[in-house]
């Protein structure tokens, strides 16, 4: 017994904290980001501000003179495992090749949003599936708003989550492609993808928190236009009349 008093004492604690969210915490972090996204570091902000040099200087070009003889060239025997594609790369001139600088302070600025935003529509989801009633013959309406809110919500939740994950796929790619320009230095087609690549992110982070504002209105919307249903989902009357 005593446990099943926490077990409702939890249950009534996060009805509480998730109606003051819709109501108070919803509106206070549209605000919030809307402020965000108008700051420098999102808007008019040009694509060169987050170029980087990569600290990966160009070698000097290896001059032959035709008029050398040159001893003849003596047959190798390559291992297979052995890659013949490009120079093995033991350690850089210039040391190591930074991260973007520009975008990382960006990514820890976009990623506790992101977290809240999880964490927050998580809230949303057990509130209104506390909600739901047990399954009854009729006088279902209430109901399938119910689960049509909550698969919304949960839609916002994966949505979210995702949102890390297309974070760490920058940096993989990214990585991939610097070690492509230590490879290759001449080749500046490397370099120029890494600045590209640079740019789309920048654009996927100001994409991010604005779709982190975008669900956080949404969210509000639904919930606030059906309220009523969602915690009451069935009239108190047990039949209604049908005259």
């Amino acid at each position: 017994m005593a446990d099943e008093k926490k077990v409702q004492e939890y249950k009534d604690s996060l009805k509480v904290q998730a109606e003051e969210l819709v109501l108070k915490g919803f509106p206070e972090t549209i605000v919030k980001l809307n402020g965000i996204l108008e700051t420098s570091s999102f808007k008019n902000r040009n694509f060169a501000d987050v170029h980087q040099d990569l600290n990966i200087p160009i070698p000097d070009p290896i001059i032959l003179n035709s008029h050398v003889d040159l001893p003849p060239a003596k047959k190798t025997k390559y291992d297979n495992s052995i890659s013949r594609e490009g120079t093995n790369v033991m350690v850089l001139p210039g040391g190591s090749v930074p991260s973007n600088k520009n975008l990382v302070e960006l990514v820890e600025s976009v990623k506790p949003h992101i977290r809240k935003l999880v964490e927050d529509s998580n809230l949303m989801k057990m509130w209104i599936s506390f909600m739901i009633p047990k399954i009854e013959d009729g006088n279902n309406f209430g109901v399938s708003i119910q689960e049509d809110t909550l698969a919304e919500v949960q839609s916002v939740e994966s949505e979210a989550a995702a949102f890390f994950d297309q974070i760490s796929r920058y940096f993989i790619s990214r990585g991939k492609l610097i070690s492509k320009v230590a490879k290759y230095p001449h080749i500046d087609d490397y370099r120029r993808a890494v600045q590209e690549l640079d740019e789309k992110e920048y654009l996927s982070l100001w994409l991010v928190m604005s779709e982190i504002r975008n669900r956080y209105c949404a969210l509000h919307d639904i919930v606030l236009k059906n309220i009523d249903k969602i915690k009451k989902p069935r009239s108190s009357n047990a039949t209604e009349s049908l005259y």
